[in-house]
């Protein structure tokens, strides 16, 4: 029987938006005002026009400062077995870069190098501990009030990402959203990790259609208007997702770009 490392939340849905007209200045925090009374990044279409709105976040490199899933290995496993398990699947992750194979199956058998046999409870308890301390001092503070500001202005938020549920869970439910929408882990009929992935890699399109699912899931009874979208990515993998958005907000390396959206 197939069962899930971690407190996952649910499915998702949506029509596509209409994406954001940039009208904000380069260089200005993600979240920060780019004009009197209006949000950066918000777009021009009458509040009246849409339905609750909806803050869709991806987590690594967006709402953190980067990449959790090789620290979270690195925290349940140690620095030595990591490492040799990257050096191991060094060619795997060579073809990925040459673009004949996929980061699916890379992030995959990386999984499988270093957890697979682990009982999931016990990695349950390690992934709270794990999500404790990045929430503490791994996000990007811009970032964590622009989500805060979504949630006292009384918006659903919810953090779509590639990472493994096993952590995000918790770390979603100290920031106080609605829903983690993640990569889930699976565990087989004797409570241990398989090394496997639990139906796809939360990543690109799988991204747009797990959030489709959940705005469809969890729409307010007899609305007749879809939301308002928000989105905020980093990486190409959140290109799909944020293509759904009324607004949608690239957060870059050096630089938060408020209001700019990947489409024309």
């Amino acid at each position: 029987m197939d069962r899930r490392a971690g407190a996952g939340a649910g499915p998702a849905g949506r029509r596509p938006g209409r994406a954001a007209r940039d009208n904000s200045r380069p260089g200005r925090a993600a979240g920060e005002d780019s004009r009197p009374g209006r949000a950066a990044g918000e777009d021009s279409r009458p509040e009246e026009a849409a339905g609750p709105a909806v803050a869709a976040f991806d987590f690594d490199g967006t709402l953190s400062r980067r990449d959790s899933l090789l620290p979270f290995l690195v925290f349940v496993r140690g620095a030595a077995a990591t490492a040799r398990a990257v050096v191991a699947e060094g060619p795997r992750f060579g073809r990925v870069l040459l673009g004949t194979a996929s980061r699916d199956e890379a992030k995959e058998a990386l999984v499988t190098r270093l957890l697979s046999g682990a009982e999931a409870g016990q990695l349950t308890e390690s992934g709270r501990a794990f999500a404790e301390r990045l929430v503490a001092r791994g996000l990007r503070p811009a970032m964590r009030h622009r989500l805060q500001w979504h949630r006292q202005a009384g918006h659903r938020v919810v953090i779509v990402s590639a990472s493994p549920t096993i952590y995000l869970a918790t770390a979603g439910a100290r920031l106080g959203v609605d829903a983690v929408l993640a990569t889930e882990l699976e565990v087989d009929a004797d409570g241990r990790l398989t090394g496997k992935l639990a139906g796809r890699n939360c990543r690109g399109d799988e991204k747009a259609n797990r959030l489709r699912a959940w705005l469809d899931a969890s729409a307010p009874e007899r609305s007749e208007r879809p939301p308002r979208l928000w989105a905020y990515g980093d990486s190409r993998g959140d290109a799909e997702m944020l293509a759904l958005a009324d607004v949608a907000v690239w957060v870059g390396w050096r630089r938060y770009w408020p209001g700019t959206t990947t489409r024309s």
